[in-house]
């Protein structure tokens, strides 16, 4: 019972290719007993097939059989594991800068994201490109893990220059809680247990880190927010004067009684009554699912919003927007995507890209403005019909976006408005 009850904290990997994120999964799954037995002797198997004397650990998150044979993760692999002091979601991310599209799907819901930076390169472009990332996607705790230590001798001079690095950049980032570990995920050092071999290390290891990280919940409590998925009108007898609205609620709390204004009609009414699932209740908050009727008869459909009447989200159809383009086509001037926004989905046109951001420097590139794959910018979008927005620093939900396009249906960018 004391598990079910424990924490859920979801964090993400990421690095630069080889950096070793599969292999340190592996460890902390392996280290902390996270493993069935069956998984363990197939990979037992495998890594006997593949001539390693003991055990491959990044095989237990390399799942898919191209990354196996190539020896990279190609794709977001999700794993979970369970301690005695807390539940883990773990989203292992590729390295390969092609793949920072699956780094941003992994770390758009985590709580936490380890940085791995290997001992004998320092900081590179994708270490700060990841970081960078994480700051933009408000990830509260970064554990930046300084790998393969065994391979420079375990050295606190190597250490403490990396950190040097890190911090010299991260200053400019919004990451406030940062802590950096000294390990080695192929040796175990400093991954669950304390290493021998950096005395001189007097902080916590991995796990205890992550078992004692302060999880705070991302879901706006103030601005109460329910985006209508779908409309219900039953068809039985018994229940054909009912109409109710579905949908999830992104954020705030509604209750039984609230005066509530339907946007973007802007009639006003109550909360007549709320179902989740066949319990009615009183009260509901994010992210619970569920019907709702109003007292009064109002024309409500799909991609219209439930609010408070006294607590509105701001109504536009020009939007700034901080983008990471995630397609190999670069983005069309002035070309027609989809805009997709909770329950909504508009037309849209890229009007302007304002600058781009310079991952190496941070700085704002005023002059090459062409999207390509990877890149990061600020951009001004026209919608055809408004949108009912907050900024993503106030509410994650109603703040993000995500860019489609039209003829091929890829989803091309993910976005959050500023």
């Amino acid at each position: 019972m004391q598990i079910e009850k424990n924490q859920l904290l979801r964090f993400t990997t990421a690095g630069s290719v080889d950096d070793g994120k599969s292999t340190l999964i592996g460890r902390l799954l392996y280290d902390s007993k996270s493993i069935f037995e069956d998984q363990l002797e197939a990979i037992e198997h495998t890594s006997k097939k593949k001539g390693h004397d003991g055990v491959d650990l990044a095989l237990f998150t390399d799942g898919l059989r191209d990354e196996r044979e190539q020896g990279i993760t190609i794709d977001v692999a999700y794993r979970y594991f369970t301690t005695p002091k807390r539940k883990f979601i773990i989203a292992d991310t590729p390295g390969h800068i092609q793949y920072t599209r699956n780094m941003v799907t992994g770390a758009s819901t985590a709580n936490a994201a380890i940085v791995l930076v290997d001992a004998r390169h320092g900081v590179t472009e994708q270490t700060r490109r990841h970081s960078f990332i994480a700051s933009l996607l408000q990830i509260p705790h970064v554990i930046v893990c300084i790998n393969k230590m065994d391979l420079v001798d375990f050295s606190e001079k190597v250490y403490d220059e990396i950190v040097s690095q890190f911090e010299e950049f991260s200053s400019k980032l919004l990451v406030k809680d940062i802590h950096f570990i000294p390990i080695s995920a192929l040796q175990g050092d400093n991954v669950v247990n304390r290493s021998s071999n950096m005395a001189w290390y007097q902080g916590a290891p991995l796990l205890h880190t992550l078992e004692t990280t302060h999880i705070s919940s991302d879901i706006n409590k103030v601005d109460a927010r329910f985006p209508v998925q779908t409309v219900l009108r039953p068809q039985s007898e018994e229940h054909r004067d009912y109409r109710g609205y579905a949908g999830r609620v992104s954020s705030g709390i509604f209750r039984v009684g609230d005066e509530v204004t339907v946007l973007p009609s802007g009639f006003t009414s109550k909360i007549k009554s709320m179902n989740m699932g066949e319990v009615q209740v009183e009260e509901a908050y994010g992210p619970m699912s569920i019907s709702m009727t109003l007292e009064d008869d109002i024309d409500v459909s799909r991609g219209d919003m439930i609010v408070r009447s006294k607590n509105k989200p701001r109504v536009e159809q020009d939007i700034d927007i901080m983008l990471c383009w995630l397609n190999d086509q670069p983005a069309r001037p002035r070309a027609k995507y989809f805009i997709r926004h909770t329950s909504n989905e508009q037309k849209a046109m890229i009007k302007e890209v304002v600058y781009k951001i310079n991952i190496n420097t941070f700085e704002r590139d005023l002059v090459n403005k062409e999207l390509t794959m990877n890149d990061i910018a600020r951009i001004n979008i026209r919608t055809t019909k408004p949108l009912l927005i907050d900024s993503y620093r106030q509410n994650r939900n109603t703040g993000s976006i995500i860019l489609v396009d039209e003829t091929t249906n890829e989803t091309v960018a993910a976005g959050m408005i500023i």
